[in-house]
């Protein structure tokens, strides 16, 4: 029997009515939003610091080019992110200080860990990954570059939460990793580490009890150079000013390069002197970060050995360098 549509019904398929003019937008309601969007951008800002600050140490400490990309920050549950870790893991917790009782994890991608074993101790070619957890003498090797994260993770959030970083343990079962609730809220930064025969990746898991004040307080408008007074923003720029004046580089000079006969280097001991062949004034190349970027000469400043910078190598360099003599 037919029946007439009753008009005070709709199809499930209707598509939404636009007579509000609003736009149309899903909510999670298991996982509902904790972050703005302004706070969100400020959050990108203080990770971006963590990975630029990365980045100078990979360039100081290994002869690869490598680079650190922030893929995202997003807030998780602890229960997700453990199980988002591989097994075994490479996860190292990271007490805060008196800024919260739960600590932070910095999971190191596997091919990353092997990566930087190999090249500390003097490997060159593609290192190999076992599906193993890390010796302990590999742990300690990765450590020198989680202790380095805990240092840009405290200057970065140094404006907004006092923290004070630092590695308490380390864990490779991701189930043992039971200092938190499961249902507990975290948030979670996604670092890409790339180089040549290198793709892996770096977790920060920051607890939100350590985060409150930032989440609270309204710190996060101050990496928005669009918002506040002119003198809000002016304290911003001499904040971001110290910030770069105060990043290290690293910095080395070098003779440029002579033959040596492999029997006067094979009878080389401590305290031998070897001979150059080059005159004092023999020009020198400056390197800033790993790149040829000046020119100079070897010399002394009281009593330290120095470089006189005489100019610049590269295009994209200052043209015009004084003359002058920078410690050694």
């Amino acid at each position: 029997m037919d029946m007439a549509p009753d008009s005070r019904s709709g199809s499930r398929n209707d598509a939404p009515s636009s007579a509000g003019g609003g736009e149309v937008r899903l909510y999670d309601f298991q996982r509902p939003s904790r972050i703005s969007r302004d706070q969100l951008r400020s959050l990108h800002a203080i990770h971006g610091m963590v990975t630029k600050g990365m980045e100078g140490w990979f360039a100081g400490r290994v002869p690869d080019s490598i680079t650190v990309e922030l893929e995202r920050v997003e807030p998780r549950t602890f229960g997700e992110f453990i199980l988002a870790l591989p097994a075994p893991c490479a996860s190292y917790v990271l007490g805060l200080g008196p800024v919260s009782e739960a600590p932070a994890v910095v999971e190191v991608g596997r091919d990353l860990a092997f990566f930087l074993v190999d090249r500390f101790l003097g490997g060159s070619g593609a290192p190999e990954s076992p599906e193993r957890s890390l010796t302990v003498v590999e742990r300690a090797i990765v450590q020198l570059m989680v202790d380095r994260i805990a240092f840009h993770v405290r200057d970065a959030w140094s404006d907004h939460v006092p923290m004070e970083p630092s590695v308490t343990g380390f864990e490779s079962v991701p189930e043992m990793l039971q200092f938190m609730s499961p249902e507990d809220p975290v948030l979670v930064a996604h670092l890409k580490v790339e180089g040549e025969g290198l793709s892996s990746v770096l977790l920060l898991c920051l607890p939100f009890p350590a985060l409150e004040k930032f989440f609270a307080g309204g710190n996060h408008r101050r990496l928005s150079a669009s918002r506040g007074t002119e003198t809000e923003r002016r304290e911003d720029r001499v904040r971001m000013s110290d910030h770069v004046r105060r990043a290290g580089l690293p910095v080395s000079a070098r003779f440029p390069a002579f033959e040596v006969p492999l029997g006067l280097l094979a009878d080389l001991k401590e305290g031998a002197i070897l001979a150059t062949g080059f005159s004092p004034d023999t020009e020198l190349e400056v390197r800033i970060a790993g790149l040829d970027r000046y020119r100079g000469q070897a010399g002394r400043r009281g009593k330290h050995r120095a470089i006189s910078i005489a100019g610049a190598t590269s295009s994209d360099a200052p043209s015009a360098v004084d003359s002058h003599f920078t410690n050694g």
